[in-house]
């Protein structure tokens, strides 16, 4: 009976209406997905980037590069998010002022891509990177005798081929980075984690909340893998395997 009572409860509690929590953690859900998935891009797009400058940039682009990848991979991903969320944009703000202009408010949801998305780009750069010094020389080579310009190269040569070797890393970064978005509950972000903080503060089910959150969390991590491995088999395809 006791069973069963808690058992009542607990899906009072995480009902999707009102009084239940349940409306309140899947927009959390939602906002974290959406954060996670722009700064996804954002990171991937820097790693692009990084990953050709840090190869075939010029001396100064290699060594501002190196700085920004070491940086950012030193500094714990907390510490940078504060840094960037309040320091950036409070001087963003003083500088606009000064020049006369009239004070502004990011949003939450851009604050958080533009802010994991640096963090995403420095650590897609150097999988990236490796990604493409991973690609058989032999294979660039025969597209510039054949008169291919560099750019043709890179799309139908390159990024096809390396593409079999970033899936894994790229894979990782993924899931680290929906992970990361709990950390912007601490700027008071409303994405999962917060949500469900302020779900468990208020109804003092502490347990219950937060063992939601985490399989709401791992649920994400399980369909993410699934996914990222049909497409590094989709990214493999007519290679041959290791002892065919």
């Amino acid at each position: 009976m006791l069973a069963g009572v808690l058992s009542t409860s607990t899906l009072d509690l995480l009902a999707y209406a009102p009084p239940g929590w349940g409306a309140t953690l899947l927009a959390g859900l939602w906002n974290s997905l959406l954060i996670a998935l722009g700064a996804y891009a954002l990171g991937l797009t820097i790693g692009i980037a990084g990953a050709y400058g840090k190869l075939y940039g010029s001396p100064l682009t290699k060594d501002l590069l190196a700085i920004y990848t070491t940086v950012v991979r030193a500094v714990p991903e907390l510490v940078l998010i504060l840094i960037l969320y309040f320091a950036v944009t409070d001087a963003l703000n003083k500088l606009v002022i000064a020049l006369g202009g009239a004070g502004f408010e990011i949003s939450g949801v851009a604050a958080g891509i533009a802010v994991l998305g640096v963090v995403q780009g420095a650590y897609a750069t150097e999988v990236l990177r490796g990604a493409i010094q991973a690609v058989p020389n032999g294979q660039v080579e025969a597209a510039r005798a054949m008169g291919m310009p560099g750019m043709q190269i890179a799309k139908r040569i390159v990024l096809p081929l390396m593409l079999a070797f970033a899936i894994p890393g790229m894979s990782n970064l993924w899931l680290i980075v929906t992970k990361d978005t709990a950390l912007l509950a601490v700027v008071g972000f409303a994405e999962l984690t917060q949500a469900t903080r302020q779900a468990a503060s208020t109804t003092k089910a502490f347990f219950t909340f937060y063992a939601a959150a985490g399989l709401l969390y791992l649920m994400v991590s399980i369909i993410s893998t699934l996914m990222f491995s049909r497409i590094e088999k989709w990214a493999r395809r007519g290679q041959r395997r290791t002892g065919d």
